[in-house]
């Protein structure tokens, strides 16, 4: 196993489980399909990483954290010849997206509901095309940065899991965080930045359809970086 895995009783990389009591649909939709979408850790990972897919996908990507699920359902609409992994270890936030999901009729998905750490060192070696890390808890404090999701032992983690050139992401706006990235990926052997002018991280993604995380930093004035990273 590379780096660190942080559990509950020590210091994880994400904050609370659970929020409000679910409505009854969206409970309903989560106790039927998050079971046919969980990806099972307990099996051994498979030597092709599309068969957990249903169509065979010749990309798959990855995002971690996706909260609200904005940015994967439309991703995962947007491209459909895609594999598609979310994790979401709050469960208001994965109940929201699995019934989006099932609504838009979303079928390229595949789920994981606890620490990402547990997902990245079960997948096999070179399995992925991207990995999506959009406005994670920046942990604003400096006593709680070793709790950054960014740090050495988790690029490592990237470093192994994605393809030669796949291409990690990373969005922000909270500049102290967006540095740390940058400080973390300068040091590490196996990413590098190639941006070559300010459009390169200021400019959205293609095709981005912004996310509510993003609307709150622009209604408070902060201005988000949107980082693309190479795996050399």
């Amino acid at each position: 196993m590379t780096g660190e895995r942080r559990t509950r009783s020590t210091e994880a990389f994400f904050g609370r489980r659970r929020g409000k009591t679910l409505r009854p649909r969206q409970a309903e939709q989560l106790e039927r399909l998050l079971p046919q979408w969980r990806i099972d850790l307990a099996a051994a990972p498979p030597a092709a990483l599309a068969s957990l897919f249903a169509h065979a996908p010749n990309r798959i990507i990855l995002e971690i954290g996706f909260g609200g699920g904005e940015h994967l359902l439309h991703r995962a609409l947007e491209s459909p010849e895609t594999g598609f992994i979310g994790v979401e270890p709050f469960v208001n936030s994965m109940a929201k997206f699995v019934s989006a999901a099932e609504d838009a009729g979303v079928t390229n998905v595949r789920l994981h509901d606890d620490d990402a750490t547990q997902l990245l060192d079960w997948l096999p070696p070179a399995c992925l095309d991207g990995i999506d890390l959009l406005y994670p808890d920046p942990w604003p404090k400096m006593r709680h940065w070793k709790r950054r999701f960014v740090n050495r032992g988790n690029l490592d983690r990237f470093a192994r899991v994605l393809k030669p050139g796949g291409r990690f992401r990373f969005a922000s706006d909270i500049d102290t965080y967006v540095n740390w990235t940058l400080h973390h990926i300068h040091a590490h052997p196996d990413f590098d930045w190639p941006a070559r002018n300010a459009g390169d991280w200021r400019e959205p993604y293609p095709g981005w359809p912004g996310t509510r995380y993003e609307a709150k930093a622009l209604r408070e004035g902060r201005t988000p970086a949107y980082l693309t990273f190479r795996r050399t």
